[in-house]
């Protein structure tokens, strides 16, 4: 526990208020409370841009343990609004940790608070839905606090691909640490000639990037907003969507993009909101679901095949909406959502879920090797 905590208020969008103390920066953070049930990897989690926009709810019932370190950014910056714990430690304990949660959260101006029944809020969350909430350390009334979380915009209908992609063109060659590297992996192609992939950032994860490169693949990162001209001046072997924060739907010139490349018949791969646009611009619709999907051990799988994933997405894909010409690959096995896809004659698939982990298990790290094995001529 934090001995000089300031007193910090909670309050959901229907009204619900929990009093806690602060472990972050001072200040009032308003964004759509959701809870994520890792175990592991809380920084990867902040950092993550699919959090754009939301205040995080980490179920594990103690944070920050093993400090923060800068190999395990997913971006450069937290990018979540905020976030709830029960406990926090008074100190890490990581050889690897350069430093703490609190710390790292109050450098990046990250209001956060613990000291809440996390249970209970989950609870809350899971039957009535994800909702927008407030903390602050400023606004101790809970109906001072609420009034200025109903003016804020639910998450429907809003594209946060803009607050979070690239402003610029570059490219990126760092693969996977080896010291990280998954064991029973085989990363490389035998063949010596360099894939060249443009990478469409809508909020993408460096280890998305990092396991593209150990495949032995140029990426040419790319501004979400890039229209196809500017892509194809790359003239790349394959076209990968990145996962991204907010509604895809309201994502169009992302659809709008990939609708005209699908003209092409390049290769493409979709992760997460790549996976929601791909479907979209085949004529598809999506919705929003209760509370998402938000943790590390998500099952997907189809026809007695199974995969534990990580998974981060408040948005789904409509499999009814969907064409005879794409065939699911993937259901979430908790509701039967869809959670992969591929087309039948054109040389693109997508998942839901995230095959790169950071946090999460390895088992869909196949699919890089898929698109590799794609680029090059194969099914």
């Amino acid at each position: 526990m934090l001995s000089t905590a300031k007193p910090t208020l909670l309050v959901l969008a229907d009204g619900t208020h929990y009093k806690g103390k602060s472990f972050g920066a001072e200040g009032t953070a308003i964004g759509e409370v959701v809870f994520n049930t890792g175990m592991t990897g809380y920084q990867e989690v902040l950092t993550d841009p699919s959090y754009c926009g939301q205040i995080v709810t980490f179920t594990c019932p103690e944070l920050g343990n093993t400090g923060v370190n800068p190999e395990d950014e997913e971006s450069d910056k937290p990018q979540i609004k905020a976030v709830i714990a029960r406990n926090i430690p008074r100190r890490p304990s990581n050889w690897r940790s350069t430093g703490s949660l609190p710390d790292y959260l109050v450098e990046y101006g990250i209001p956060a608070i613990y000291g809440i029944d996390t249970r209970a809020l989950t609870r809350k969350i899971r039957s009535v839905g994800a909702m927008n909430g407030g903390i602050s350390t400023e606004i101790l009334d809970p109906e001072e606090l609420l009034a200025q979380v109903k003016e804020a915009p639910n998450m429907a209908g809003l594209n946060l691909v803009e607050k979070v992609t690239t402003r610029e063109v570059y490219e990126w060659s760092e693969p996977t640490d080896t010291h990280w590297e998954f064991p029973s992996v085989s990363n490389k192609s035998n063949n010596d000639e360099v894939l060249t992939v443009v990478a469409i950032d809508f909020g993408i994860k460096r280890n998305i990037l990092k396991r593209l490169a150990s495949y032995g693949c140029r990426v040419i990162v790319v501004p979400g907003n890039a229209i196809p001209a500017e892509i194809l001046q790359y003239n790349p072997d394959g076209i990968f969507l990145s996962n991204g924060p907010g509604d895809p739907a309201a994502v169009t010139s992302g659809v709008e993009t990939v609708k005209a490349l699908l003209k092409e018949k390049k290769p493409i791969f979709g992760i997460c909101m790549g996976h929601q646009i791909i479907s979209l611009s085949l004529g598809g619709t999506t919705f929003k679901l209760k509370f998402g999907h938000r943790g590390l051990n998500q099952p997907a799988g189809l026809e007695q095949r199974i995969e534990i994933t990580s998974q981060n997405h408040g948005f789904a894909v409509d499999g009814d909406s969907l064409s005879p010409d794409v065939q699911i690959t993937h259901l979430n096995l908790n509701d039967c959502t869809v959670a992969g896809l591929r087309h039948k004659t054109l040389p693109l698939f997508s998942v839901q879920y995230h095959p790169e982990a950071s946090p999460g298990p390895h088992d869909a790290d196949y699919l890089f090797s898929q698109f590799v094995s794609l680029m090059r001529g194969g099914s």
